[in-house]
């Protein structure tokens, strides 16, 4: 859980490895160790060293000088620059979350989020910064480059934001389309699906929220009861094809006549041939849109 290659490196931190050789070699930026078969490694704290480098990139600094910092130097510098609204700042809150959970750093968390929320506004924050900083986190854990206590904690310190801004939205009207959202059963990843909840309360529609795990009978007494327009789920745990298509098939033939929205990463959603009621959103930007034009048709 310590140890890491460069191009693990490249995508925990989003500089490319050329960058990174390139910084090592002219300005000295990291200081890789060697396995007793001359493999390079970088260990927890230049990994955390890289993602203050990235999270600087966009200030006033060249980088010749931020490789040159020490740790210090450069710890000063992110706390200034939490400032400085007009600095380009998507990076240095991503990285600087990803950091938080590397630590188990709850004030450093709660630093970015205020700033990413002054920042951009809530709804903004949620798209720009934490999306990704899930999407990078959820990287590292199923590389098992970090422990499942780290993701779990930044996962829970964004649930219990997600669901106190949940909670601050307007009740919708009675009259407002209905969505029922859901995982399936054995399936517990749920920030997406709560990120879904948010974008949807927000848009004015209505949520009936039922969680992870769900089994397929508690699903069609849901559905049965709550009679929804609209059903949404997530598949993340890591399936095969195969059983992907058969559960969206036992969806589709449970509930014809609802439109069932999909969401997973997009290389395993493309490989998944679409059926008739079937829609495939691949970002919350998709997610997004469907609610615009719902909108402007209702």
């Amino acid at each position: 859980m310590d140890s890491f290659t460069i191009s693990q490196l490249q995508r925990y931190s989003g500089i490319s490895v050329h960058s990174i050789r390139a910084w090592e070699k002219r300005y000295q930026a990291l200081s890789p160790q060697r396995t007793e078969g001359n493999t390079r490694f970088y260990d927890g704290n230049q990994l955390r060293r890289l993602l203050n480098i990235a999270s600087l990139v966009n200030s006033p600094y060249k980088i010749s000088e931020l490789c040159s910092f020490p740790d210090a130097k450069l710890h000063e510098l992110i706390l200034q620059s939490f400032e400085h609204s007009d600095w380009p700042q998507d990076e240095l809150f991503v990285s600087q979350m990803v950091s938080a959970a590397m630590n188990f750093d709850h004030a450093l968390f709660e630093k970015v989020f205020s700033g990413a929320l002054k920042h951009y506004g809530m709804e903004t924050a949620y798209l720009r910064v934490i999306y990704p900083v899930l999407r990078r986190v959820g990287v590292m854990w199923s590389a098992d480059s970090i422990a499942p206590a780290q993701e779990h904690f930044i996962s829970n310190l964004v649930r219990i934001k997600l669901d106190s801004s949940i909670e601050s939205l307007p009740v919708p009207r009675q009259s407002a389309p209905h969505w029922l959202l859901f995982l399936p059963e054995n399936e517990f990843h749920e920030i997406g699906l709560q990120l879904a909840h948010y974008l949807i309360r927000q848009s004015g529609h209505r949520c009936t929220y039922m969680g992870s795990n769900l089994p397929p009978s508690s699903l069609q007494s849901a559905v049965n009861t709550v009679k929804p327009d609209y059903l949404l789920t997530f598949l993340v745990a890591g399936l095969d094809q195969q059983s992907d298509e058969i559960y969206i098939q036992e969806l589709v033939k449970t509930f014809p006549s609802f439109p069932l929205f999909i969401s997973a990463a997009a290389d395993r959603l493309k490989a998944i041939p679409k059926l008739s009621n079937v829609v495939h959103l691949y970002s919350p930007g998709d997610l997004k849109s469907t609610l615009q034009k719902i909108n402007a048709t209702s």
